[in-house]
């Protein structure tokens, strides 16, 4: 009989102990909780890769992650220095109930596979020239190089998520022409793209960046997911509402630009700007006056009072704009590009603004649709260098492991595994 009760009490004490062990691993992404936010979106991706389930709890701890525990995800944590907790069942059930509760503004989201990852950029770029490439790489997410060559011949398909950073879509070589017309650097990019336009079999730089172009818009429209920074966001909508216009002078592309081209701009033709004035002088670094470059120069916001603010939405309504803006702060550091941010006036008012700087009237984070794919455009170069230069050292990103604008496009990479859910906004 005794022996009979001790065996009942190990039966008991080892379903007690099966039932309160580790099942799940959190990546907590408050700003305290975790030391490298960075490679925690990595972890979560490599997850992804490896076929696990994985849950992104919206507004909870700053945007945690829910991963099953495994010794591999154990292990993995540890070597990139990422921060984990181990949760039992019941702990996780508690959380993920709190998570559920109406009067909370949170959610539980679902990713379902690991996004395939293209950068769009020119064979031979230096890394730190494209701020994605740099944490891509440093979290440990792989992706794929393409050009104009592979976009034209339709290898888009392949991917579910484009990223494109520091590029000009107009043909004017990213306006350096009054500053860097003599530098070597200027005269063999000029002569590259001009060689790959002809073997594609076009005439000028302009007509092959456009086609470009089209195939990238044709890309989202079929469904895909485009990220653009820096002077990608307005000379890509510049181009798409310029096609059949010639608005390059002569250094550009041989021959004049049409006269009055600015009343022939078609505004419908855009992703996100309208209403805008292009900038027809070739020695005037800029593409139009949707960016707000000019105004920082002026000195209207010194570096150590740039700052821009993420918008609040509700996580069970508007899951999409909630996921983007995750965060361990509302309130990110300005950084500047060639194209810093956008005049809010000119972002069309189906595009969401979920960055911006109100005493300034800029647009810093903006999203929108188009057609069955989505597409977000992020203001400056490099969320850790203020003021990006030609030939500035590349930033460490080891001494940012949490930078809150870094986080940003790193909401974006992981976005396309989400299981969808309408956007209500």
């Amino acid at each position: 009989m005794k022996s009979k009760a001790i065996s009942l009490y190990i039966i008991f004490f080892f379903l007690c102990s099966f039932s309160s062990r580790a099942s799940f691993v959190l990546l907590p992404m408050e700003a305290e909780g975790q030391q490298n936010h960075l490679k925690a979106y990595g972890i979560t991706y490599w997850a992804l890769d490896k076929s696990y389930k994985v849950s992104w709890l919206l507004n909870y701890r700053g945007g945690s992650f829910l991963l099953p525990d495994a010794p591999e995800i154990r292990k993995e944590c540890q070597i990139r220095g990422v921060t984990f907790e181990v949760l039992s069942d019941a702990a996780t059930n508690a959380i993920l109930e709190d998570i559920s509760s109406p009067s909370q503004n949170m959610e539980t989201v679902v990713l379902e596979k690991a996004p395939k990852i293209a950068v769009y950029t020119p064979k031979g770029k230096q890394p730190w020239d494209d701020a994605v490439t740099m944490v891509l790489t440093y979290a440990e997410i792989p992706f794929t190089e393409v050009y104009d060559e592979e976009v034209l011949s339709d290898q888009l398909l392949l991917y579910d998520w484009l990223h494109l950073h520091h590029e000009d879509f107009t043909g004017q070589y990213g306006k350096f022409f009054g500053n860097y017309r003599s530098t070597p650097w200027y005269i063999q990019q000029k002569a590259e793209a001009e060689a790959l336009a002809k073997k594609l079999g076009y005439n000028k730089v302009s007509e092959e960046k456009l086609a470009v172009a089209k195939k990238i818009r044709d890309f989202v429209i079929g469904g895909g997911f485009m990220f653009a920074m820096c002077s990608a966001t307005d000379s890509f909508d510049i181009a798409l509402s310029a096609e059949g216009v010639d608005i390059c002078e002569p250094m550009f592309d041989g021959d004049d630009s049409e006269a009055n081209y600015q009343t022939r701009i078609d505004y419908t033709s855009t992703f996100a700007f309208k209403d805008y004035k292009l900038e027809r002088n070739p020695m005037v670094y800029e593409f139009s006056d949707i960016d707000t470059t000019e105004e920082h120069g002026k000195g209207a916001f010194s570096m150590d009072k740039d700052y821009f603010t993420l918008m609040e939405y509700s996580a069970k309504w508007d899951p999409i704009p909630t996921m983007l803006c995750q965060n361990h702060t509302q309130l990110v550091k300005g950084f500047m590009g060639q194209t810093t941010a956008f005049d809010a006036i000119k972002v069309k008012s189906n595009v969401l603004i979920m960055g911006e700087c109100k005493i300034n009237g800029e647009a810093r984070y903006i999203h929108g649709t188009k057609g069955k794919g989505m597409f977000t455009f992020y203001g400056g170069h490099d969320p850790e260098d203020y003021q990006h230069r030609v030939g500035d050292a590349p930033t460490v990103l080891d001494l940012h492991p949490n930078s809150p604008g870094y986080r940003l496009i790193l909401n974006n990479v992981l976005f396309p595994a989400a299981r969808k859910k309408k956007l209500k906004t």
